[in-house]
């Protein structure tokens, strides 16, 4: 029996099950619902994450986002849990540095940074979520401060169907999501 008190436990359990529920067909899926979603339609600058391991595929979808022309932006991650984006014209522009987090691709710092607005969407990484918006990162906290600071952007999260759950540990300085988008469905999110 997992303690849902303990998010180690818990993201060593969802862990498992995103790397179980992961296929292309089920990638294609979210990839093609999170395309035809206005807010992407609509946003001025796409913050979106270099996916690896057993998360969503985002390569296919930022591949298919540069041919509607959108500005994508990739997050750097620094010292002191603090992330910046950078705006990216090419994947080619991602590397593995020597000061990067877990082995993933990022930006280079001297790449300009997006201007925010009220249009622009960050895609957000994650294990699980609730329906209420309820996210369980991997730890580090990133993407809590980044949001913090910058509250006007519309947050999108990708999960397989079966890692939204019920719930999760959620403390007050978590940031919820606005929407989930599954292979199944897309979740508005009311968050409290």
């Amino acid at each position: 029996m997992i303690d849902i008190r303990d998010k180690k436990q818990l993201r060593q359990y969802f862990s498992a099950v995103r790397k179980a529920e992961k296929t292309f067909e089920k990638d294609d899926a979210i990839a093609k619902r999170l395309l035809s979603e206005k807010l992407i339609k609509d946003a001025d600058v796409i913050l979106i994450y270099a996916s690896f391991g057993s998360e969503i595929n985002t390569w296919d979808i930022a591949e298919r986002l540069y041919e509607s022309n959108a500005v994508l932006a990739y997050p750097l991650c620094g010292d002191n849990s603090e992330m910046t984006f950078h705006i990216v014209s090419s994947a080619s522009q991602l590397t593995v540095s020597n000061n990067g987090k877990f082995g993933i691709r990022e930006p280079d710092i001297s790449l300009p940074s997006p201007v925010l607005t009220e249009r622009s969407v960050c895609i957000l990484p994650g294990l699980a979520f609730t329906e209420t918006g309820g996210r369980l990162g991997y730890g580090g906290g990133f993407y809590d401060r980044f949001l913090a600071a910058n509250v006007k952007i519309h947050k999108i999260a990708l999960s397989y169907e079966k890692l939204v759950v019920p719930k999760l540990p959620v403390l007050p300085h978590d940031i919820r999501t606005d929407l989930i988008v599954t292979e199944e469905r897309t979740v508005l999110c009311n968050a409290e």
